[in-house]
């Protein structure tokens, strides 16, 4: 199995983000971006209670570049949770 990508086409919502099923990279499922909110690099939605929404998103989803996406955005991460 590649380490960048994975999909798991039993899951109920295979595939989301409106993603051909061959693309669809589920390794990131909940996107560990989350916090970084609109400094995220996707490309997210504030609902109007502040909530923020992921579902128009794809950088994280599509093949190995979403992996290769979420690993350049981890160093902000790593500065966020040493803020915490």
């Amino acid at each position: 199995m590649n380490y960048k990508f994975y999909q798991n086409r039993e899951c109920e919502y295979f595939p989301c983000h409106d993603i051909d099923e061959d693309e669809m990279n589920c390794l990131f499922c909940y996107c560990p971006l989350y916090a970084l909110k609109d400094k995220c690099g996707g490309n997210p939605i504030f609902l109007e209670n502040g909530i923020k929404s992921c579902e128009k998103c794809t950088a994280p989803h599509r093949g190995e570049k979403g992996w290769d996406f979420v690993n350049s955005k981890i160093k902000e991460i790593m500065e966020l949770g040493k803020k915490s």
